[in-house]
Parts: structure tokens; C-alpha cells; sequence
């Protein structure tokens, strides 16, 4: 499928993991590709990988989500590179893991800007060409811990159940230009993180998802992907899980 000749992808934490193998769906689909990682050499690696295959198709930019004057910055430079952005996946996500009496106020900060205001920041800086040429996309990638919970996850938790709140207040505000704004929720996906994870942990973790199984980065690039896709033109503040029935 060619689903996004001619359009524009901006992908934050596209470094590797899930928000790679994003980028990696946007630009075999026809789209180009502004692939944002933290460090410029892993946007830059991505960005290689794709332009192997596709020439002149990705470009890499590195920014720290959480800085607004840098997203700004960067946004501006995307614009002048690209022209109109289509489709806007704000990817970029971190984890500081400790039970909530133990967590410190840096670890809180850290996490809820980088999860929650990066993805404030790109939406701030992009939206509005969206809406000038009513049409746009945008995909926030929250987790099924934003739904449910995770003990020792209280910043991460709070982080990526506001970014579903922030999904569905902002569903509405740009509706009338034509701009669908929806979340995916991933669950347990198979990633450099989880394949270290003891077997027994691993166990423990398949007993709780119904299909068994640990899901794959190309599972959620495929939601996004439909969920940036003119198939998906009537389908806006929904939050699509990708965990296998785990959150049912």
C-alpha cells in the first residue's frame, strides 16, 4: 500500500523501538519522514535505515521533547525542509520506575514532561498548519498503564492517562478543520527491554494477556498507520489498544 504518497510524517522517539519501526511504516507506505530522537545518532541511524531503501526520504532531527524553545525550533526547521506536515506521531516516551513514597520530585518531573508536555510541545508548533490546510493527524502514543495502572509506575501511569486526556480535549477543538487527533495504547511489546526480562517475569507477564503473547513493534505501527490513513477519516479521541486483551 501507498497510503501516504505525498505526505509528511513528524515521529518523536524515533530512535528505535516502537517509534522506528513507525517511521519505518510511514516512509514503505510513501510518506516522508521527520524522524526526532533525543540524540542525533540514533534519529540519525533510523533515518539512514529508511533513505537505504528510499533515498531522500527521512531526515533526522535531535531534540530534548521537553524543552519547548528546541521543539520549536526544530518544528521550524521540519517546516522549511518538508513543507506541510500531514501526519504528527508523538512517540517519544521515558520511564523512571520506583514505588511512589521512594520516587523523587526530579523523577516526576522528568517523566511527566517528557511524556506528556513534549507531546504538548510538537501539537503546539504543528497544529495550526494542520488546521490552516484542514487536514491533519495526529496519534499520541499513550500505554495500557495510562488505563489501568501500573504499582511502582505513578509518574508514567499519570503521564500517559493525561496524554488520553489530552487526545480527546484536543479531538475537539480541531475537529471543524478536518484534523482527527486519537491515541494507541500498547501493552506488552516486544522490545530490547522486554527480551532481557527473566523468563520467569516473562511467564508472569504472558499469564495476563489472553492471546498469550507478547506483541510486536509492527503491531502498533500498523494501528497508527490506520489511524493516520484516510480510511480512518471519521475516527476521532479514541484511544486503540494494542496489548493482546490485556486491559479488557
Amino acid at each position: 500500500m501507498n497510503r501516504f504518497v505525498d505526505q509528511v510524517a513528524v515521529v518523536t522517539g524515533a530512535g528505535r523501538g516502537i517509534g522506528q519501526a513507525i517511521a519505518e511504516r510511514f516512509a514503505v507506505e510513501g510518506a516522508r519522514v521527520a524522524v526526532i530522537s533525543r540524540t542525533q545518532e540514533n534519529a540519525q541511524a533510523t533515518a539512514d535505515a529508511i533513505n537505504r531503501d528510499k533515498p531522500e526520504t527521512a531526515r533526522a532531527y535531535a531534540v530534548d521533547v521537553a524543552n519547548g524553545e528546541a521543539v520549536a525550533a526544530v518544528c521550524s526547521q521540519i517546516l522549511k525542509d518538508f513543507g506541510p506536515v500531514t501526519v504528527l506521531v508523538n512517540n517519544a516516551g521515558i520511564t523512571r520506575d520506583r514505588l511512589s513514597m521512594r520516587m523523587s520530585e526530579e523523577d516526576w518531573d522528568l517523566v511527566v514532561d517528557t511524556n506528556l508536555k513534549g507531546a504538548f510541545h510538537f501539537i503546539q508548533n504543528l497544529q495550526r498548519p494542520m488546521m490552516k490546510q484542514h487536514y491533519g493527524r495526529i496519534i499520541n502514543i499513550t500505554s495500557i498503564s495510562g488505563l489501568v495502572g501500573q504499582a511502582g509506575q505513578v509518574n508514567y501511569s499519570a503521564s500517559k492517562a493525561g496524554l488520553i486526556g489530552l487526545t480527546k480535549a484536543l479531538a475537539k477543538e480541531v475537529a471543524g478543520r478536518q484534523v482527527t487527533v486519537n491515541a494507541v495504547a500498547p501493552g506488552f511489546i516486544t522490545t530490547d527491554m522486554t527480551k532481557e526480562l527473566p523468563e520467569a517475569v516473562r511467564q508472569q507477564m504472558l499469564d495476563h494477556i489472553p492471546l498469550r503473547s507478547f506483541g510486536e513493534v509492527a503491531d502498533v505501527a500498523a494501528a497508527v498507520a490506520f489511524l493516520a490513513s484516510k480510511e480512518a477519516k471519521y475516527i476521532t479521541g479514541q484511544v486503540l489498544t494494542v496489548d493482546g486483551g490485556l486491559a479488557m
